[in-house]
């Protein structure tokens, strides 16, 4: 049920993006003791500016369900820029992340909702 969303204008090969998709999958599942089954990733690339410059830059938007403690989205952010800067080359002081709590029954699947 965890969703993360990465746009970036970091430059994204096919083999790039599997390797962050993965990874960005096995970092939030592990920070919000979440199955990794339940886990959606999605990774674009974008147009950016960012503090009125170009450059590699990006934007994590994570929604989930009940687990995003302020100690967890410290981590998360933490974990996710250091690992944006790794992976992709974007420095950590040009990246946001949105963390948003959503209620189980605004959360659809599989025909229904987990609320």
């Amino acid at each position: 049920m965890p969703l993360l969303k990465i746009e970036t204008s970091a430059a994204l090969s096919g083999e790039t993006t599997k390797k962050v998709l993965a990874e960005a999958s096995r970092i939030v599942a592990r920070v919000l003791q979440k199955p990794e089954q339940y886990m959606m990733v999605s990774l674009t690339q974008a147009a950016m500016l960012f503090s009125a410059q170009e450059g590699p830059a990006a934007f994590c938007d994570l929604r989930s369900i009940g687990v995003l403690s302020p100690e967890r989205c410290a981590t998360l952010s933490s974990e996710l820029c250091a690992f944006l800067s790794t992976s992709l080359g974007v420095d950590p002081a040009r990246v946001y992340l949105n963390f948003t709590e959503v209620e189980a029954e605004r959360w659809g699947w599989n025909g229904t909702t987990f609320g």
